[in-house]
């Protein structure tokens, strides 16, 4: 049996492992077991509903992009808390259609994902053709900066990563 049908998602296990254990808020050894069996065995059995095999082109662009998110997310949830609690009535709410150089499912799901988890944006639809994103900003008074700063933060990145 070779190695890739044994671990199929390499990068996933010790992913969904961690994942365990800070749930469980715990080291301890058999929760450490457990967490490692779970992230051999769910990507085991999953394997034949993955469409594509998970290739990163470029990890250090995906552990700069990572932490680009998590700085955003934090930034944006002061912002967020500033603006609705300053003064809301001054928000400026917008749907923005962000065009798409993004051509593979898990890359757009991945971005349209970063900006559902970034406060203050959400991604509302994406278009039949898989060409546009629509989203909605909380605040937005120019929507062509909110539409650059999500293709040159998020969606370059993205590009490289999974399909450069």
């Amino acid at each position: 049996m070779s190695a890739r049908r044994l671990l199929p998602h390499p990068l996933l296990t010790p992913i969904l492992a961690a994942v365990w254990l800070l749930l469980n808020n715990s080291l301890a050894p058999g929760h450490v077991v457990l967490g490692l069996l779970l992230g051999w065995l769910i990507p085991l059995f999953t394997l034949r509903f993955w469409p594509e095999t998970v290739r990163i082109r470029k990890p250090r662009v995906l552990i700069r992009f990572l932490a680009v998110f998590i700085l955003d997310v934090f930034l944006a949830n002061l912002v967020v808390a500033r603006r609705i609690l300053g003064s809301p009535d001054r928000l400026r709410p917008a749907f923005i259609e962000v065009p798409l150089e993004l051509e593979s499912d898990l890359a757009i799901s991945f971005l349209a994902n970063t900006i559902c988890l970034t406060p203050g944006t959400v991604s509302a639809r994406l278009s039949p053709d898989r060409r546009t994103l629509l989203v909605h900003a909380l605040d937005a008074p120019d929507p062509d900066a909110v539409r650059a700063d999500i293709k040159a933060r998020y969606e370059a990145p993205l590009k490289e990563v999974f399909e450069s």
